[in-house]
Formats: structure tokens, C-alpha cells, sequence
């Protein structure tokens, strides 16, 4: 089966930089120091116009966890669809109960409506904060989702690996597993190798600096240090890097 190299886009920009470094698919979102959050309709527009690349739209209306009002669902099947109508490949969701258990109600509406317009559902990192894989990934499987995002459990993928091994060998021919968190060109055939997936996401990131991220007493930077007047990009040259570590060995 021919490997997938997935990026995390967090703009057009992004985008552009890993349909030049010959990616085949990104998950497009914004606000990706906070893990992801819905992207622009412009921004997908344009990616759809410009490159033939698949896109996977993030669809989440704040940071923290997953647990929504109603107005954050309501609103969130208003954006899958304006996305979907905009030409979005699939949309990236995750929705979860107080207990952190799936919502079976709601991701079966979204599961629902993404293959009315036979796009894929994939159900985001929601994944890894629930307190049973096993009861959730069956739980997915029995809604419909096409694909799961998945650290494993843990920070890392590489720290989560021997669960996504098992998931994929009991659950694989029934859901994508999608390994993501650190994956890069080190570790992204030891990860195939070892567990049988076809695909990982990775950010393949780099660092853009804008110097009007700080003043005299303001600051809007999210890190500290050499960083701090950075925000995260896509590198070209890393998804490169990580594509042609998967070839021809």
C-alpha cells in the first residue's frame, strides 16, 4: 500500500510548502500553538485552487478540551458544511462527553454529514484523552469514522507506539490509524515498520520570525527564548526530507 505523509497546516502558506515538497495531503487548521483550531474558508479556497492537494479541514472552536456547549456544536456543523461546500476532502473533528467517553450522538451527525458529501471523517487527538482506546476506537468504528489521529495515548507517538500497534493490528482493516505528535524523518518508517500503518501526520516544522511580535511592555508571543518573536511554519525542505525517508529502502 503506498505510504501517506500527512502535513498539519496551520495556513495557506503552509500548505503551498508541503504541496512543493510533494506531500499529497495536509490537515489544514489555524492557531496551531493552542493544537489546532478551524482555518479561514479563504485559506482553503485558495489551497483548492492552487495545488491538487487532499485537505483534511480542522473543525474545532476554541482551544482546551472537547467537551462543547451547544452553540460551539451548533456552530461547528455550520463550519463542516460551509468547508465541505468549499471544497474541504474531509473534516477533522472530535467530540467527547464530562467523562472524556465518546459522544455517540454527535459524531455520528458529523460522520453522517461529512459522507453526504462523500468526503472523509476523521476524528482527531480527542482520541488520545479518552480513558478507554479500545472502548473508543470501537466506538468510532461502529459511527462510521473513517480515520483516528492518534498519539497513542501519549505525548509523543513514538512514546504511544505499542498501542498503535495493537490498534492497527485489531482494528486496522476497520479504521485508518493515523500516528501524529513528533513524527518526522528519523522516526517515520520505524514507526510504519513496527506497527503496520501506512500513513503519519507530522508538522515538519520550522520557525518564521515577525518582529512586530513584541514591543516595549506587549508581548504576543507564545514561546520564550530564541523564539520568541516566532511563529510556526511548514518547512519545505523537511517534508522532503521526511517523504524521501520513506523511499526506497
Amino acid at each position: 500500500m503506498e505510504r501517506i505523509i500527512e502535513i498539519c497546516a496551520g495556513s495557506y502558506q503552509d500548505c503551498i510548502a508541503a504541496y512543493k515538497g510533494k506531500a499529497k495531503r495536509v490537515e489544514l487548521n489555524s492557531a496551531l500553538s493552542v493544537g489546532g483550531l478551524t482555518p479561514s474558508v479563504a485559506s482553503l479556497v485558495r489551497v483548492k485552487k492552487e495545488t491538487d492537494l487532499s485537505v483534511i479541514c480542522m473543525v474545532r472552536p476554541r482551544a482546551a478540551g472537547f467537551c462543547y456547549e451547544k452553540e460551539d456544536v451548533d456552530i461547528i456543523f455550520e463550519d463542516a458544511k460551509i468547508l465541505l461546500e468549499n471544497g474541504a476532502d474531509g473534516i477533522s473533528f472530535g467530540f467527547l462527553r464530562n467523562d472524556g467517553s465518546i459522544h455517540k450522538e454527535y459524531t455520528k451527525e458529523m460522520v453522517d454529514l461529512v459522507h453526504s458529501y462523500q468526503k472523509e471523517a476523521v476524528f482527531h487527538r480527542a482520541f488520545d484523552v479518552t480513558p478507554d482506546a479500545f472502548e473508543a476506537i470501537e466506538t468510532l468504528i461502529e459511527l462510521g469514522v473513517d480515520r483516528v489521529l492518534t498519539s497513542g495515548q501519549k505525548q509523543k507517538a513514538m512514546e504511544g507506539i505499542d498501542l498503535i500497534k495493537v490498534l492497527n493490528n485489531q482494528y486496522g482493516e476497520k479504521i485508518q490509524i493515523l500516528p501524529g505528535s513528533g513524527m518526522n524523518a528519523e522516526n517515520a518508517r520505524i514507526m510504519m515498520n513496527y506497527t503496520g500503518v501506512y500513513q503519519v501526520h507530522s508538522s515538519c516544522k520550522d520557525y518564521e520570525e515577525d518582529p512586530t511580535t513584541s514591543g516595549k511592555s506587549v508581548t504576543y508571543s507564545y514561546y520564550t527564548g530564541t523564539h520568541a518573536n516566532d511563529y510556526e511554519s511548514v518547512d519545505q525542505e523537511n517534508v522532503e526530507k521526511l517523504i524521501s525517508s520513506l523511499q526506497n529502502k
